[in-house]
């Protein structure tokens, strides 16, 4: 529902709540009634206060509905309440009040549904893909729900900053070096010479040969050219790394996706802030030496370790942790309070030695930064059988490979749809289809259908914000108009749950509302009144749909 609205029915039950009850102060919270006979609007405030005052909780909820209905504010705006089960209040709207979400959507336009600027940031890291290969598919189900996190937060008020951790360090960028190298050399995967770590796809072959033939390549704002020098592991460390940022970033610009900073690995090494982490972890105490290594009392830090966690290894090296560690301080003193990291479910052992390093620390974090959404895998079907292979990639599909098949906006709005820790099946076929099956299409078909309604009727849409909203009475009306107010309130659920998928179920309930209404009112009429009522209603879904979509990533097209 509209949030003045919202704030209006919590006080007419606190009022009631105070004048029934005065030592309660319970805290009241509105919800949709799962069935829509029982209202609009149902509370369980009578039921969280009777128990403790004593009281029969039917009798108190009608005590309550008796006082809703006696305050003045309420006139024009809640119509009839009753109370149901057990103690439940279900609150009945006027028709005016519903009517009314059509000025906010006039008014607000494209912001419709956001929220004021609350001056907090909130980092979110996401996609994060090692540069030593083509994005896969599961880079492409963190590169959506990554968007979309930072859309409905951007929507709810925050200050978003999009983060790409660039992991340009360890034995993968090595073993990416060393692949190159043999290639170079005219060693196939299939040699026995071959190296045993080392990387298969074709897309190697082909920072090979644009190695030897000393090409140059531009990405990360710096140009490379190759040397060609076939005993330079570190030239060719270079160039094969930045071929294969600058084809990561093609891939996320097919996305339609933009980074507003990348953070490389590399930089918390020669920066110190990998050896500054390790020496404050010492001094704070909650570190040992065993076995010629260093250890982190991870298990006394509150953060949910089963068992103390290596890091230093015997041989000198880090665990992979630690640099994540002092990359999370950083997080922290660049003053981002609020920070998501996406990350597969693969990383889940990661979570509690990253927080307990920085409880070690002392820095005020709390317990539970980062946040994290961890996303299962994605298995893309098509013609009823699963595809494995890529031509460029040799043992994967590709995110490249999603768009080129389906488009980027069936790629977007099919891998947010599910929750994170879930497992998809990407159905490539259903992904093609043009027909109410296919959800991304049903929810755009709505849109262009509008459109087309809307320009049919232009000669009656220039003044459509001063239509006789009244008019609108129909059941099918009513629906379709609470549906719209409800965009504010999801924007910030979904936002504070870290749930995108509720977006796209709730496009797919609108379209279903407004395609209900259209097949039951007639919407050319010779009442130009009434005519201009619905057009008006038509254009409201129109805007609520693109906007809801724009939340998504995804294109609003005019026609289909």
């Amino acid at each position: 529902m509209l949030p003045e609205l919202q704030q209006h029915l919590l006080s007419l039950l606190q009022a009631a709540v105070h004048h029934t009850l005065p030592e309660a102060s319970p805290v009241i919270k509105l919800e949709r009634p799962k069935q829509a006979d029982h209202g609009d609007i149902a509370s369980n405030v009578a039921m969280q206060i009777a128990k403790p005052a004593r009281r029969n909780p039917r009798e108190l909820a009608q005590e309550i509905v008796a006082h809703v209905l006696a305050n003045p504010a309420a006139a024009g705006v809640v119509e009839s309440a009753d109370v149901a089960g057990p103690g439940f209040i279900n609150l009945r709207l006027t028709q005016a009040t519903h009517q009314q979400v059509l000025q906010a959507i006039a008014q607000q336009g494209s912001q419709y549904g956001n929220a004021a600027r609350r001056n907090e940031k909130v980092i979110v890291e996401f996609v994060s893909a090692n540069p030593t290969g083509p994005l896969h598919v599961g880079h492409a189900r963190q590169a959506a729900l990554g968007d979309c996190v930072c859309r409905l937060l951007d929507a709810g008020g925050y200050d978003v900053l999009r983060e790409f951790y660039y992991n340009d360090a360890g034995n993968q960028i090595h073993n990416l070096a060393v692949s190159t190298q043999a290639r170079a050399r005219g060693i196939s995967p299939d040699d026995a010479a071959y190296p045993s770590d080392g990387y298969r796809g074709e897309y190697i072959a082909d920072i090979a040969r644009d190695y030897v033939n000393k090409a140059t390549v531009e990405a990360d704002g710096r140009r490379i050219t190759a040397t060609g020098e076939l005993d330079s592991l570190e030239d060719i460390r270079q160039f094969a790394v930045a071929c294969l940022r600058r084809e990561q970033d093609l891939d996320l610009q097919a996305f339609g996706l933009k980074f507003d900073n990348y953070y490389l690995e590399s930089s918390l090494y020669s920066d110190g802030k990998v050896e500054d982490t390790v020496n404050k972890l010492i001094a704070s105490g909650y570190t040992y030496e065993h076995e010629n290594a260093l250890w982190l009392k991870t298990t006394e830090l509150g953060t949910g370790d089963d068992k103390d966690r290596v890091m230093r290894k015997s041989d000198g090296g880090y665990t992979y942790f630690v640099p994540d560690v002092a990359y999370h301080v950083g997080k922290w003193n660049r003053g981002y309070t609020h920070a998501i990291n996406i990350q597969g479910t693969d990383h889940h052992g990661t979570i509690a030695r990253v927080r307990a390093g920085l409880q070690a620390l002392n820095l005020g974090i709390p317990k539970t930064y980062p946040s994290y959404i961890l996303h299962k895998m994605v298995k893309v079907m098509r013609n009823g059988q699963e595809v494995k292979i890529s031509k460029r990639a040799g043992s994967y599909v590709t995110m490249r490979d999603l768009i080129d098949w389906v488009g980027q906006d069936a790629v977007r709005y099919f891998l947010i749809q599910r929750k994170a820790d879930t497992e998809f099946v990407f159905d490539i076929d259903l992904a093609l289809a043009k027909g109410e099956e296919n959800p991304v299409y049903y929810v755009q078909y709505a849109h262009a259908r509008i459109c087309k309604l809307l320009r049919d009727s232009a000669d009656l849409t220039a003044g459509l914000a001063s239509a006789d909203s009244s008019k609108l009475v129909a059941p099918t009306e009513i629906t379709l108009l609470k549906r719209l107010a409800e965009l504010p309130g999801l924007i910030q659920t979904a936002g504070q749950e870290l749930s995108p998928h509720q977006v796209a179920f709730w496009l797919q309930e609108c379209a279903a509302d407004f395609h209900s209404w259209y097949n039951a009112e007639r919407i050319m009429l010779d009442d130009i009144e009434l005519k201009r009522a619905r057009l008006r209603l038509a254009d409201a879904t129109r805007q609520v749909i693109a906007n809801g979509l724009g939340l998504l990533g995804v294109s609003a097209p005019q026609q289909m």
